[in-house]
C-alpha cells in the first residue's frame, strides 16, 4: 500500500485515542500488586490504628501529672502494669500512675500520653521523671491513619509497595486490578539473523529489535512475545490473523516504507483497517497503526531507533492507558546548548542529553544509530509549528526515565 499523505503527529494520535480500549478486571493476592492498577475503590474495613497507641516504648500516664516535672524537680510515680507489643492492660491508670509500654501497644484507660524511658529511672514499682509531656504526646491516636467505612484509594490508582501497605492495613488480602496486556510482536524481515559472534553474511542484519521492543512493552506494564514472519504477504497475514485472536496488542517490525510493497499495510488493510500510514515525525515516518479483529495492531519501523521513538510516540500511551493508567509526556523546559533545525509541518523527537538546566542534542541521530539512544537520556521536541530553535533557547524536552511504568 502505497499513501503519499503524512498525518499530522496529532491527528495519528488522536486516531488512536479514538481506539482505545481498557483491558478486563482480576482479583488477585495483595503480594502480587506492586506496580499494577486499581480497577475498585478500596474502602476501609479497619480503623488503623485500631486504638490509641505507643508511639515509642516508656511510660503510659496522664500527662498532666507530669506538668512541672524536671530534672531539677523530678516527680514520683507508682508503677501498676506493664504491656508488651500485642498485648494490653485491663488496669485503669489513676493518678501519679503508670504502666510500663512498648512500642505499638494500646494506651491503658486513664492514661492520655506516654513518656519516654530515657527521661525516666525506675526503682522496683517506683517510677521518678525527669520531664513533662503534654497529653497526646507520643500517643498515635486511633484511626489516625485509616477511618473505617473511608475510601482510601480511588479506582485507577497505580500501586506502589506504599499503596499496598495501605490497602493491607484496610484489611484486604486481595484487590481487584486491570489485567496486563499480552502483546504479540511480528519480526518481519528476510534479512535478519539471531546475534552471533561469528561473521555475519552479506545482506544480513542482526535482529535488535525484538530485545529492545519486548522490554519497552514490558516497561509499560504489559506482556510481550515475539515471532518472526517473513516478508511473504501470506506469511504476514497468517501470523496477524493468529495474533488478533490471542492478543490485546499486535506490533510489527519491518515492511512499513512509505513505497510499494510494504507489506504489513498490505496485510492491515486487507484484514482489517488502516487508522493511518505515514506520519509527519522525524525519526519514524512510517509508522502506522490500524485494527485488526477489534485489536490495535502498531506498524513499527525496522530501523531500530525509529521503532523506539514510534513505541514512545504511539504505543506506549495506549498500553499505560489500556491498563487503567493515564499517561501523557511530561514536558520539563530546558536551555539549548546548540542550534536544532527543523522544518515547519514536522514533529521532531530529537535524542539529547539532558541535566536539571540544559539539553544539547546528540549529532548523529541515523534512524540505525542504536548508539545514539544510548547516549540520551531524553527527547527534544521541536513542534510541527516550529521551524527549530536557536542556542540558548529554551526547548520542550521529555526525559526518558519519565516514561517508565
Amino acid at each position: 500500500m502505497f499513501l503519499s499523505k503524512l498525518e499530522s503527529l496529532t491527528n495519528a494520535l488522536k486516531l488512536i485515542n479514538d481506539n482505545q480500549k481498557l483491558m478486563g478486571i482480576e482479583e488477585i493476592p495483595i503480594g502480587e500488586t506492586h506496580k499494577r492498577v486499581l480497577a475498585e475503590d478500596v474502602m476501609a474495613y479497619h480503623d488503623s490504628p485500631p486504638f490509641d497507641k505507643s508511639a515509642m516504648d516508656g511510660f503510659a500516664l496522664k500527662g498532666e501529672n507530669t506538668f512541672g516535672a524536671s530534672q531539677s524537680a523530678p516527680k514520683e510515680f507508682k508503677i501498676i502494669d506493664a504491656i508488651g507489643a500485642g498485648d494490653f492492660s485491663s488496669k485503669t491508670v489513676g493518678e501519679n500512675e503508670a504502666i510500663v509500654i512498648a512500642t505499638g501497644a494500646p494506651v491503658p484507660d486513664g492514661a492520655d500520653a506516654v513518656i519516654m524511658k530515657e527521661y525516666t529511672t525506675t526503682d522496683g514499682d517506683d517510677l521518678t521523671i525527669y520531664s513533662q509531656v503534654t497529653p497526646g504526646e507520643n500517643v498515635s491516636p486511633k484511626s489516625e491513619d485509616i477511618k473505617k467505612g473511608e475510601k482510601i484509594l480511588s479506582k485507577n490508582t497505580f500501586i506502589r509497595y506504599q499503596e499496598m501497605g495501605l490497602i493491607a492495613s484496610a484489611g484486604y488480602d486481595t484487590v481487584k486490578v486491570f489485567k496486563k496486556p499480552r502483546v504479540l510482536v511480528i519480526i518481519t524481515g528476510n534479512e535478519l539473523v539471531e546475534p552471533t559472534k561469528e561473521e555475519i553474511d552479506k545482506a544480513k542484519i542482526i535482529n535488535s529489535n525484538q530485545f529492545t521492543i519486548k522490554a519497552m512493552i514490558e516497561d509499560s506494564g504489559a506482556i510481550a512475545e515475539i515471532i518472526h514472519a517473513g516478508d511473504t504477504f501470506e506469511e504476514v497475514r497468517s501470523a496477524v490473523l493468529d495474533a488478533s485472536k490471542d492478543y490485546d496488542v499486535i506490533m510489527t517490525t519491518g515492511g512499513t516504507a512509505i513505497s510499494k510493497g510494504d507489506v504489513v499495510l498490505d496485510v492491515v488493510a486487507d484484514v482489517g483497517e488502516i487508522l493511518f500510514h505515514g506520519v509527519a515525525i522525524r525519526p519514524g515516518k512510517p509508522a502506522g497503526a490500524g485494527i485488526v479483529n477489534g485489536k490495535m495492531i502498531f506498524t513499527l519501523s525496522g530501523q531500530p531507533v525509529a521503532a523506539m521513538s514510534q513505541f514512545d510516540m504511539f504505543a506506549r500511551k495506549y498500553l499505560f492507558e489500556l491498563q487503567g493508567r493515564p499517561f501523557d509526556f511530561k514536558v520539563v523546559k530546558r536551555v539549548s546548548q546548540l542550534k536544532i533545525p527543523s522544518q515547519l509541518g514536522r514533529t521532531d523527537f530529537i535524542r539529547a542529553v539532558s541535566d536539571d538546566e540544559c539539553a544539547k542534542h546528540v549529532l548523529n541521530r541515523g534512524s540505525g544509530i542504536i548508539r545514539s539512544m544510548v547516549e540520551a537520556n531524553s527527547y527534544i521536541i521541536i513542534d510541527e509549528n516550529d521551524e527549530g530553535y536557536q542556542k540558548d533557547d529554551l526547548v520542550d524536552v521529555v526525559l526518558f526515565d519519565s516514561l517508565l511504568w
